[in-house]
């Protein structure tokens, strides 16, 4: 199985890229924020569970997370693979994601880590607010949210580096001169 950790700051691309990858690989994607939400609306015992620490304010513990990804990896069985998106965010969940993946029988095949400059950070997001009316794409907003990142990613891609699966994307130029740099990090695994 080919198993892609997308990686960046908000306004990266890392969903515009995922889509290509996806297209491309066949792959299927699987987002955090969209398993959360499928499992509270379908009112699973891990939906039920998660969506009571929503509601007190409090984060999803890790191993939630986890076993929600595993249900729905284990229920795209027979896959090519998959893009995780928005998901480890921090080394405990780097390190549970591989427990639960090596159980079976695979492993993240590799984290595409797309680097961007902070000042097209900040216009991208600026811009994406614009056309989409995003209340969280403001100035005061995205320089909180590129703060969380820069604190939390650091020690995440360099627990990728040393798994030996960590690859920088120069993620500035076109949409597709960005996705020719990923299929050549994908295609040279």
């Amino acid at each position: 199985m080919l198993n892609v950790v997308i990686f960046g700051a908000p306004g990266s691309g890392k969903g515009t890229q995922s889509e290509l990858i996806i297209k491309e690989y066949g792959l299927d994607h699987i987002s955090t924020g969209d398993v959360l939400r499928a499992e509270m609306k379908g009112e699973t015992e891990l939906g039920k569970i998660a969506k009571d620490y929503i509601e007190k304010g409090q984060l999803v513990p890790d191993e939630l997370i986890v076993d929600m990804l595993a249900k729905v990896l284990d229920s795209k069985a027979g896959s090519k693979g998959v893009i995780f998106d928005g998901f480890p965010r921090t080394i405990p969940q780097a390190k549970a994601l591989k427990e639960m993946l090596n159980k079976r029988g695979t492993d993240v095949s590799v984290m595409l880590n797309l680097q961007v400059e902070e000042e097209e950070l900040i216009s991208r997001l600026l811009e994406r607010g614009k056309v989409s009316g995003r209340s969280d794409d403001n100035l005061e907003t995205i320089k909180s949210r590129l703060d969380v990142y820069h604190k939390q990613t650091a020690p995440l891609a360099d627990y990728y580096v040393g798994e030996g699966k960590h690859v920088g994307i120069h993620g500035m130029g076109t949409v597709e001169e960005i996705f020719d740099r990923i299929k050549e990090a994908i295609n040279n695994l």
